[in-house]
């Protein structure tokens, strides 16, 4: 069981590792201060996502016990991460396969870029003086990851129906599987869990559209010519799109929860009566 638990562990560590140093081992090399610094964030990831999942009962990552919840949301974000790597490699290196890419998301971002949409904000980032080039590769990336990002809620969805997640794996607790869940704070419980999934949701549809905004407002934080770099161009934009997908695919799995919990108040208290009775 031990073993077991290391050997999970130890995999899902360097499952981590590789997603944070893989743009900077298929793009362009950077100064070694930079790799440094990311050397130094993935052995922090790698031991923070090592130490949570050897003990027994996690204290950040959430239904850790109902797969495929979070595997789904790695496997989204590295495949994101991946496109946009060979996106940004088009330019440089004209492969088949990059430039496959560019043309798929070329096609999305111009479909998707209308007035006022995600895509469309996003370009409020770029320094004033950023080329046509620039501007197109940041649309066709936008598009790329939100349409990815988007995808992953879907699969979750029709996954969550299909098999019965997350009871069709059997017994489901909520207080493990929700670490950072208090449900002492005086409130019902299914209430309080539809209450975080409306909020979750909320933030989910606005962040894409608000991102960009406060990047704007923030001018004197955000450096806009971060994103004519292609390795800070992919994490920014693959943030931007699966931060808010993550937390509408919570809002969906927290919303099945108090159903899960309403269903089964209603059974004992119809076994109840029907003991009474």
């Amino acid at each position: 069981m031990v073993l077991t638990r290391v050997l999970g562990a130890g995999l899902r560590a360097c499952l981590l590792v590789a997603l944070i140093v893989l743009p900077s081992l298929m793009l362009p090399s950077a100064s070694p201060g930079n790799s440094d610094a990311l050397a130094l964030i993935a052995v922090v990831a790698a031991a923070i996502t090592f130490a949570e999942y050897y003990v027994q009962f996690p204290s950040i990552v959430e239904f850790r016990y109902a797969p495929p919840y979070n595997r789904l949301r790695f496997s989204a974000i590295f495949v994101n991460i991946v496109l946009l790597c060979l996106l940004a490699l088009a330019s440089v290196s004209p492969d088949p396969i990059n430039l496959k890419v560019a043309a798929v998301g070329t096609l999305i971002g111009d479909i998707i870029d209308f007035g006022y949409s995600p895509v469309r904000l996003i370009g409020v980032m770029l320094p004033p003086d950023a080329s046509q080039p620039q501007v197109d590769l940041l649309r066709a990336a936008a598009g790329i990851s939100y349409l990815s990002s988007l995808v992953m809620v879907a699969v979750f969805a029709i996954f969550m129906r299909l098999f019965n997640w997350p009871a069709g794996h059997g017994t489901f607790n909520v207080w493990v599987n929700l670490p950072n869940f208090d449900p002492t704070s005086g409130q019902d419980v299914v209430q309080q869990l539809l209450r975080d999934s409306r909020v979750n949701f909320m933030l989910g549809l606005s962040l894409p559209f608000l991102t960009p905004l406060f990047a704007m407002f923030g001018a004197a934080i955000f450096d806009p010519y971060m994103l004519v770099n292609p390795r800070s161009m992919v994490w920014t934009v693959a943030i931007w799109a699966f931060l808010p997908a993550s937390l509408m695919m919570r809002a969906i799995a927290l919303a099945r929860i108090a159903e899960m919990l309403s269903r089964r108040r209603v059974q004992l208290r119809d076994a109840q009566g029907w003991q009474a009775a």
